[in-house]
C-alpha cells in the first residue's frame, strides 16, 4: 500500500479551495474500487436520473488518497474503508451528509452503523463489508490448510497469490505472531519482519484488483484474498474451499463519502440513496458477493448466497473480527517495510 500520512491529509486539504456549492449539474464523478459497483447499476442511474456518470477505480486505499492530494475537487464520491474515512473525518475534508436525502440508510443492519471511525455516520454510508481468509485449490493443495503458516511453506513456493497490499501483509505476519492488527510500532514490526523474510519469496503474483484470476487460470493453487473473490471461485468450482484462517483476521467496512471538493453533492447524494435500494444492493451482490450490510437486500437473496461462508461469516467468527483503525505516519513505516522485502 501506498503511504497514508498527514502530508498527503494536508494536500488533500489545501484542495478544499474548489467550492461544494457550485450550481448543480447533470454529472457524478465516483472513484470507486476495482470490480465493485456493476457498470449495469450505473447505467440504470443514468437512465433513471439523466445524470451522466463517470467512474474511475483504484486497487487501494492509499491510490485513492494519493489522487485526491493531487487533485480531488473532479471527485464527488469516494469508497474508502474505515480506517481511511476515520482520518478523512479527523482532517475534516469530508462534505457531511443531508440524511433526509439518503432515507434507505434505513436498510442497513445496525451493526454496520454508527461506527467508531463515523459516530452517527455524519460522513459515510455502508456499501459493502468483508473479510481476508484463504482460497485453496484443492486439486493442486491436498495439505490440511487452515492458518496462514500453512500457506507461506517452503513446498508452496511459486504457488501462492495474495493482496497486493502492505497493510493486510503486514496483518497476516501481526496475527502469525499474536499481535493486534493495530498494534503497529517500531517494536511490533521488527518482531515479525523474520515471518515476512520468509513469507515474501515464496509469493508468486500479488494482485489486490482480481486475485481470482491467477487461481482460475492455475498459474497458482492457493492464495490470501478478499472475501468475495473467494466466494466467486467457490461459486464457479468446487474444488475451490475457503478458509478462515486459524491465526484470525479482521473485517472491513467499505463506505460512500463525498469529498469537500466534490461539486455535485445532491447526484451524490441521489446515487448514495440508489444504490441502497434492496433491489439494486442485491444486484451488486449478484456480481460482487461481499458481506452485504443491507438487510433487505439480504431478503432478497437467495439461500446458497447467504450461505456462502466467503461472503457471510458465521456470526461467531465474525463476533472475533475487529475493524483497522488509522495508524497515521505508521503507514509509511509499513510501506517501506514491505516493499523493501519484496525487492529482496
Amino acid at each position: 500500500m501506498k503511504k497514508i500520512n498527514r502530508l498527503l491529509l494536508t494536500l488533500f486539504a489545501l484542495g478544499l479551495a474548489v467550492s461544494a456549492t457550485a450550481a448543480p449539474t447533470k454529472h457524478l464523478n465516483i472513484y470507486c474500487w476495482s470490480e465493485y459497483i456493476p457498470q449495469p447499476i450505473v447505467d440504470q442511474f443514468s437512465k433513471e436520473t439523466g445524470v451522466k456518470v463517470t467512474v474511475e477505480n483504484y486497487a487501494s486505499n492509499e491510490e485513492m488518497l494519493s489522487k485526491l492530494a493531487a487533485g480531488g475537487g473532479e471527485y464527488d464520491i469516494i469508497q474508502p474503508s474505515e480506517y481511511v474515512i476515520e482520518a478523512l473525518v479527523k482532517e475534516k475534508v469530508l462534505h457531511s451528509l443531508d440524511r433526509s436525502k439518503i432515507p434507505n440508510l434505513k436498510n442497513i443492519d445496525p451493526q454496520f452503523l454508527n461506527q467508531a471511525f463515523d459516530p452517527g455516520n455524519k460522513f459515510s454510508v455502508p456499501f459493502m463489508a468483508g473479510t481476508v481468509g484463504i482460497i485453496v485449490n484443492t486439486d493442486l493443495i491436498k495439505d490440511d490448510i487452515r492458518g496462514y503458516a500453512d500457506v507461506f511453506k517452503p513446498e508452496n513456493k511459486g504457488k501462492i497469490v495474495v493482496l497486493d497490499d502492505a497493510r493486510e501483509i503486514v496483518t497476516w505476519a501481526l496475527l502469525a505472531n499474536g499481535l493486534n492488527i493495530n498494534q503497529i510500532t517500531d517494536k511490533s514490526l521488527n518482531k515479525i519482519k523474520p515471518t515476512l523474510e520468509q513469507w515474501l519469496p515464496l509469493v508468486k503474483v500479488y494482485d489486490s484488483d482480481s486475485p481470482k484470476t491467477a487461481l482460475l487460470n492455475g498459474d497458482v493453487a492457493i492464495g490470501v484474498v478478499w472475501g468475495g473473490e473467494g466466494a466467486i471461485l467457490t461459486n464457479k468450482n468446487k474444488k475451490f474451499r475457503w478458509v478462515i484462517p486459524s491465526e484470525g483476521t479482521h473485517l472491513f467496512i467499505d463506505s460512500l463519502a463525498i469529498p469537500k471538493t466534490a461539486k455535485n453533492v445532491e447526484n451524490a447524494e441521489a446515487f448514495m440513496n440508489f444504490i441502497l435500494r434492496p433491489e439494486i444492493s442485491k444486484q451488486i451482490s449478484d456480481e460482487f458477493p461481499y458481506l452485504n450490510p443491507n438487510l433487505a437486500a439480504r431478503e432478497l437473496m437467495s439461500k446458497k448466497q447467504l450461505e456462502n461462508p466467503a461472503s457471510f461469516p458465521v456470526e461467531e467468527e465474525l463476533k472475533k473480527m475487529s475493524l483497522f483503525k488509522d495508524i497515521g505516519t505508521k503507514g509509511s513505516d509499513v510501506e517501506e517495510l514491505i516493499t523493501t522485502l519484496k525487492a529482496q
